[in-house]
């Protein structure tokens, strides 16, 4: 049985990026950040992500909490800003 692709549309690409521009911000590598994604409870590798940085893996909610939290910031910071709803 052949696999489906994986299917990332625009707001997960943006995203991806928006981990990896952060990550390289604060001067981490890819297995420093999986490392504290995997200290914080959520095992993460390198390898998986990589793959979530290059939109080859989909970033799930929990990933996504995660590495915002290993990165100091909030989730939203992580979304692209016209997914993110105004306040009020």
């Amino acid at each position: 049985m052949a696999t489906r692709p994986i299917e990332i549309g625009p707001a997960g690409i943006r995203t991806a990026r928006n981990i990896e521009r952060l990550r390289l911000a604060r001067g981490l590598s890819q297995q420093q950040l999986a490392e504290r994604c995997t200290a914080l409870g959520r095992p993460m590798t390198n390898t998986a992500l990589s793959r979530t940085e290059r939109a080859r893996r989909r970033c799930d909610v929990d990933d996504l909490v995660v590495i915002a939290t290993a990165l100091g910031v909030a989730p939203a910071f992580l979304l692209p800003v016209s997914l993110v709803a105004p306040r009020g």
